[in-house]
């Protein structure tokens, strides 16, 4: 198979593709009434989502079970890695072999090409809005800091003389906070707080308190995302190409690191469509008009140990063919042909008149 690997790298968690920025090209005297555009081929980008999980152990851990009767806490430190998520995302980008020229006669009322930044085809005589400002993303809801349990600590525990006393009263005090919590649940504190918000506010802070002593015990548990990714440029059929290696030690690791468990990927071609023959082919480069795709099908499935990770249907550019549009379709000098297409794939969208 003819498939090139163009990188691995790690990215960030929020990282996304770039939207889809749009320039209008105006057909005048000044360039021949001419406007070259370029058609795509599909590339498939592969983005491997990884947690990785760091857990500690609690200072505590040893007299979970004696004082809280708590058995599943951590008992050592480690890290280790977790694969979330292996998803495909198709992405057109400009294939330099598939380079026209919009050609339209002198007096065509107005006419006029818009292109990506890329110079991949979007319509021809249609306006588009560019959405090239940003989207305003929803702002993240940040995680508040976790309580330092030792801004919570009795005096009574920091003055004891063992590590078994000091559990012993830390114990205790996540006791206390559960009967404060509970009295306050049922009304009966001394003190209540005086309205609904204020005993939000309190029970917050009571099971915040409770946490970070509980941590001192069961240990912690911190995740962090990270998304690599690797894109490929399928010019045809392919059986169990190695994506990544994944390995709980490490995470993802380059293709030929054996350290990691190999993660495949299968791409059939679905399409029911056979290929031009060379001489039609050629034949029909020389016509004269609007070139644009008609896309195939692949069925992709990725795999690891056996088990499928992810699996579905996808346009392929290379699995198609090319077809024209006859240039008197755009002679009309009162009521002009608007052709939009999908700039991802460079097949047509909409004709309409």
């Amino acid at each position: 198979m003819k498939t090139v690997i163009v990188g691995l790298g790690l990215l960030a968690a929020t990282c996304s593709f770039a939207q889809t920025s749009v320039i209008k090209k105006s057909a005048m005297k000044s360039n021949d009434y001419g406007v070259g555009y370029t058609l795509p081929k599909t590339s498939l980008i592969a983005e491997a989502i990884v947690n990785k999980v760091t857990e500690k152990r609690g200072p505590y851990y040893a007299y979970a079970d004696r004082f809280l009767q708590l058995k599943d806490v951590i008992t050592e430190d480690k890290v280790y890695y977790d694969l979330k998520e292996v998803r495909l995302v198709n992405k057109g980008i400009p294939d330099p072999e598939q380079s026209y020229l919009v050609e339209f006669k002198a007096g065509t009322s107005a006419p006029f090409v818009y292109l990506t930044k890329d110079n991949l085809i979007c319509s021809i005589n249609a306006e588009l809005k560019s959405d090239e400002a940003p989207k305003q993303e929803a702002k993240k809801k940040e995680k508040a800091a976790s309580l330092d349990p030792n801004s919570i600590l009795s005096e009574e525990l920091l003055q004891a003389g063992s590590v078994a006393k000091m559990a012993e009263i830390a114990a205790k005090q996540i006791y206390r906070i559960r009967e404060s919590r509970l009295n306050i649940l049922t009304g009966d504190a001394e003190n209540l707080p005086p309205d609904g918000e204020a005993m939000k506010l309190t029970i917050s802070q009571l099971e915040e308190q409770e946490q970070a002593l509980m941590n001192l015990f069961t240990g912690t548990v911190q995740k962090e995302e990270e998304v690599y990714e690797t894109t490929l440029i399928p010019d045809e059929e392919f059986e169990k190409e190695v994506l990544f290696r994944f390995s709980t030690k490490l995470g993802i690791v380059d293709p030929d690191d054996l350290a990691g468990a190999p993660i495949y990927i299968s791409l059939t071609n679905t399409g029911n469509r056979p290929p031009l023959d060379p001489k039609e082919a050629a034949k029909r480069e020389k016509v004269k008009g609007i070139f644009y795709n008609v896309p195939g099908t692949g069925r992709y499935v990725i795999t690891m140990n056996g088990k499928t990770l992810t699996k579905g249907e996808t346009e392929i550019v290379q699995f198609g063919v090319k077809d024209v549009l006859a240039p008197k379709m755009f002679e009309d000098k009162k009521v002009p042909i608007q052709v939009t297409f999908y700039p991802e794939t460079g097949a047509i969208k909409q004709i309409a008149q």
